[in-house]
């Protein structure tokens, strides 16, 4: 396994997956446990809700993508949607990242002072999740993408599974072992990126 700062240089943005998995179920399990457990969050809220799809639910997710955007994307530009529609479907499973607006709720309701607030950090929160899941992805071997289809399909995913109509879906997350390695990523120079007063 890699380091942690190995695995943060090294985490991009992978597209190209296979159904296949460098690690058993149960230590993917472990590691979005873990990740949800210790993932930092507003006034402790613990905001976060975290679905996992394998197998046929995985497959079942990106179909469902498929044909809403079928509707939508005019026929002439379809074929390329479907095509990066099915590169994720190519993976071997999807995270999906809610936040539960109860907790939201209830903390605008606490402190009324900071109510205009929590919304968005409830969104930080959900962002260094994001982050923490993906980096661990990377060190064990997985490629993954973020990818933001909820406005499209939230209402669907909470019927299809069941899941409180206050989790509110921000992202997905598809993963699987890479097919092939991402394109060099440009950096823009970090002595107008940072600046240090010591």
């Amino acid at each position: 396994m890699k380091g942690f700062f190995e695995a943060v240089r090294d985490r991009r943005s992978v597209y190209n997956l296979s159904k296949e998995s460098p690690i058993s179920d149960a230590l993917l399990q472990e590691m979005i446990s873990m990740a949800v457990k210790h993932a930092p969050s507003a006034y402790n809220s613990q905001s976060a809700r975290v679905v996992l799809l394998l197998g046929n639910h995985h497959d079942r997710f990106w179909s469902m993508v498929k044909e809403v955007l079928r509707k939508k994307v005019p026929p002439d530009k379809f074929p390329k949607t479907e095509e990066k529609i099915e590169s994720f479907r190519n993976g071997y499973g999807t995270i999906h990242f809610f936040e539960d607006q109860e907790v939201v709720e209830e903390l605008q309701r606490k402190f009324p002072l900071y109510a205009e607030r929590f919304a968005l950090w409830s969104h930080h929160s959900s962002g260094m999740l994001q982050f923490i899941l993906w980096t661990g992805l990377e060190a064990e071997g997985f490629g993954a993408s973020l990818q933001h289809y909820s406005n499209l399909v939230e209402e669907d995913v909470k019927k299809e599974w069941s899941l409180p109509q206050k989790w509110h879906l921000l992202a997905q997350m598809p993963f699987g072992t890479p097919t092939k390695e991402p394109d060099e990523k440009e950096f823009e120079p970090l002595d107008t990126r940072i600046r240090i007063f010591a």
